[in-house]
């Protein structure tokens, strides 16, 4: 178990870095939709911003969800959960991540085909503005990824929780 904990920590200080650079993508889009009324009230309406907005929102919420994962902000059933004691929640989390694993990896599949088609045939949004594709589902993929591994990670803190050892802070614990 202890063997796991430079994996553990490379994949969460990743994610924690990129979680928080994801944040302010929020604020980039919320800048892109901005402009977009504006443009919309005084000027000509531009082309880009609605497609602009909508990839950095797909962006922010795939790059955001390994650090999702990491903070325990991904949606749980609570209804018997909170009131489990930590060993008993390791215990359940070790058998149900299994079940995030098979999707996420269902979802890479289908990302990385749609991402090598976008490559290979220089797929355009069908648009009058014709972004490509390419981009949004690279960002897509790599998010899926770092989701994959931060799953891992949570997965060795869980089965070494079981087990009576503990891998170390997390970085956001480190941090503040």
């Amino acid at each position: 178990m202890v063997a796991l904990r430079p994996f553990v920590r490379v994949v969460e200080a990743v994610n924690y870095r990129v979680g928080r650079l994801a944040m302010w993508g929020f604020f980039a889009m919320m800048a892109v939709l901005l402009w977009s009324s504006i443009s919309k009230t005084f000027f000509n309406p531009s082309l880009w911003t609605l497609e602009t907005a909508q990839f950095l929102m797909v962006s922010y919420f795939f790059l955001g969800g390994a650090y999702a994962i990491q903070m325990g902000s991904n949606v749980r059933m609570d209804l018997f959960y909170s009131e489990w004691s930590e060993r008993r929640k390791a215990a359940v989390d070790v058998c149900t991540v299994f079940f995030l694993l098979f999707f996420l990896a269902v979802l890479l599949r289908g990302g990385l085909d749609s991402l090598i088609y976008s490559l290979q045939y220089g797929e355009r949004n069908p648009t009058a503005w014709r972004p490509l594709l390419w981009p949004v589902k690279a960002a897509m993929c790599l998010g899926i990824v770092l989701m994959i591994l931060q799953s891992l990670a949570e997965l060795a803190r869980d089965a070494a929780r079981l087990r009576g050892v503990d891998l170390g802070p997390r970085p956001f614990e480190r941090a503040g």
